[in-house]
């Protein structure tokens, strides 16, 4: 038992750290650029316990609020918070715990990839909102940059983890955590 309880201690650093890694991957379109954050959150989710997977989106942004550059980027630091994307990083902790509430290794890959889209959709709302009164766009100016470019990449990603989790549970199903 106190392996257990240990392990689920360590487990959202874990995936903090799978967050920051993935979010250096940056592919620069304007306001709001692709990255990988997206992806890692999702996998932590599908792989995570629901407690867990939340977890590791909060201490990813605590990470970034004490200064660690584990923003897209590179990026970290109390301004980060001021910005007009951070609706996007503040949705991370729900859209972890919605999504890996709705997956479940026995579900088919369509389950856990609308799974995914569920989270990811509540990350756009919270990046849409932020754009327009941070970023001071209309809503349709919002909708434009925060997410019309993202609709194909996100949908790619919620593809590949729904396809990478059953293997992924797999290998670890040892382990009494993911059992």
């Amino acid at each position: 038992m106190k392996q257990h309880h240990t392990f689920s201690i360590v487990l959202p650093a874990f995936g903090a750290a799978i967050i920051a890694a993935l979010a250096q991957i940056v592919i620069p379109i304007g306001v709001v650029p692709i990255t990988l954050q997206t992806f890692a959150v999702g996998l932590v989710a599908a792989i995570f316990k629901p407690r867990e997977a939340a977890l590791a989106g909060l201490l990813y942004l605590l990470l970034g609020a004490i200064g660690l550059p584990v923003f897209a980027g590179g990026g970290g630091g109390l301004q980060s918070f001021v910005q007009p994307s951070v609706g996007y990083l503040l949705a991370y902790p729900l859209f972890a715990f919605v999504t890996s509430r709705l997956t479940h290794a026995t579900a088919p890959i369509w389950k856990n990839f609308l799974a995914f889209v569920l989270g990811d959709a509540l990350v756009f709302v919270g990046g849409i909102i932020s754009l327009h009164f941070l970023g001071n766009m209309p809503w349709s100016g919002a909708i434009a940059v925060g997410l019309v470019p993202f609709i194909i990449p996100d949908l790619l990603k919620g593809l590949v983890v729904a396809l990478v989790m059953k293997p992924i549970l797999n290998s670890l199903k040892n382990h009494s955590y993911f059992q």
